[in-house]
């Protein structure tokens, strides 16, 4: 099966100033994550924020083969999280970043994991990052 990003052709650099944002909020997912022995051994429950900045289609015409498909970035990440288990909300974090950046028209993402269930005083710990396409 292609990726998304084989499945459209690629765009005039001319239009790298007309720009949207996809969102994907508040997704919640069981992972195996963590580097302490009681995590090693279950599942527990993170929260994705994101938040890609896209090129935008000069002619979306209410085509899904024309936008970043906000579908198949969660299950892209729903992939990852059944590879087995991760030590770091940070390398997990990672990983969602540079599979969102595989597709051409993304320009940059930004990536909010976080656990929910590590501590009680807390509604959730975590990290967040931003990481920008090299070649514009």
């Amino acid at each position: 099966m292609s990726s998304p990003a084989e499945r459209v052709t690629a765009l005039p650099a001319a239009l790298h100033g007309r720009t949207m944002k996809v969102l994907v909020r508040d997704l919640i997912l069981p992972s195996r994550i963590g580097v302490y022995s009681h995590e090693k051994h279950g599942e527990q429950r993170v929260r994705i924020n994101l938040e890609l900045t896209c090129v935008e289609h000069p002619a979306i015409n209410d085509e899904h083969r024309n936008v970043v498909c906000y579908a198949e970035v969660v299950e892209g990440i729903r992939r990852l999280l059944s590879e087995g288990h991760i030590n770091l909300v940070e390398t997990l974090a990672e990983r969602i970043a540079a599979q969102c950046l595989e597709d051409h028209r993304v320009l940059d993402v930004k990536v909010r994991v976080e656990k929910l269930d590590v501590m009680p005083e807390a509604s959730a710990v975590g990290v967040e990052i931003e990481r920008h396409r090299v070649n514009r």
